[in-house]
């Protein structure tokens, strides 16, 4: 069969002839891929550069995908860290992370929308005890996932939504996604002062820096606030300010594999799954076969690329 693959970290997949993966357990099955997402994870996989990497060379890149099981059905379905990822004609998908998805849903929707979305979703429905109402900032709002991240915190009954980036043509977009206000980073002090969660999907220096402004113009620094780290796309360290874990009432967690257990996750699948397939959220998306995955591979656009299988 024809695969991405991965020969050495650092430069991007190639496709060429790769073995048809076989199932191991009475739970997995060989599902034909229709579509997967090329998103930054996926990136950072085949650079081996992600926290979870594991993988020897060669091997086949992807974590999640949409595919039709032997029954006809498609699935969306989400694999764990092995050699066999999701960027090929086919692969072997653990009934048990998957999910069954309508005949007519958009497969290429899907694909694009699952894994961005995700990474708010999961943060506010398991990683932490949000309520409707509650006040979100997100940090980093102009990227794919931060975008979606507004969004999702609409969805889910945020009271009022912060939306901060860099990207001043993609700030302007934000209100129409759900955002009360959109911010350019430096000013995320003053309008993201009294928030009760911030989403952050840039990490480094901006994220020290922003810490100190919205610490100092808190209102009321008796009020908790929960900052969930997300992404690092500005660094993967930051140098925090000690004086703000100590002058306000914040509590710092991340959210990923490992801090959320792979069973909430996949729990959270046909919930998040229906609102993606049906339209609930606005995804840019832009598809390439998978015989120009190298090509797809250096395009630094800013839609959410999906490779699709014929």
């Amino acid at each position: 069969m024809r695969a991405a693959v991965v020969t050495s970290f650092g430069t991007p997949p190639t496709c060429q002839d790769f073995p048809v993966p076989a199932p191991g357990t009475p739970d997995e099955v060989l599902v034909d891929v229709v579509a997967v997402g090329l998103h930054p994870r996926v990136r950072s996989q085949a650079d081996g550069s992600h926290y979870t990497e594991s993988a020897e060379l060669p091997f086949v890149p992807g974590i999640d995908g949409v595919g039709r099981a032997p029954d006809g059905r498609l699935r969306y379905f989400v694999l764990p860290d092995t050699a066999m990822g999701a960027l090929a004609e086919r692969t072997v998908v653990d009934l048990r992370r998957s999910v069954v998805l309508p005949d007519d849903v958009d497969p290429v929707l899907v694909a694009a929308g699952m894994n961005p979305a995700m990474s708010a979703w999961i943060a506010l429905r398991r990683r932490i005890e949000f309520t409707a109402g509650q006040d979100v900032l997100v940090l980093g709002a102009t990227g794919n996932a931060g975008r979606l991240a507004v969004q999702v915190a609409r969805h889910l009954g945020a009271g009022r939504v912060v939306a901060a980036g860099r990207d001043p043509g993609r700030l302007a977009t934000l209100p129409d996604l759900g955002a009360d206000v959109a911010v350019p980073l430096a000013d995320v002090g003053t309008a993201g002062a009294d928030v009760d969660v911030v989403l952050d999907y840039v990490w480094g220096e901006p994220t020290a820096e922003a810490m100190r402004e919205i610490v100092t113009h808190r209102g009321d620094r008796a009020r908790p606030l929960t900052w969930i780290e997300i992404g690092s796309v500005a660094g993967r360290t930051a140098s925090l300010p000690s004086a703000a874990l100590r002058a306000a009432r914040l509590q710092l967690v991340g959210s990923g594999q490992g801090s959320v257990p792979t069973r909430d996750i996949v729990a959270e699948l046909p919930a998040l799954a229906a609102e993606v397939g049906r339209g609930t959220f606005r995804i840019d998306t832009r598809t390439v076969p998978l015989e120009d995955v190298e090509a797809a591979w250096k395009d630094d656009g800013d839609d959410r690329r999906v490779v699709i299988v014929p």
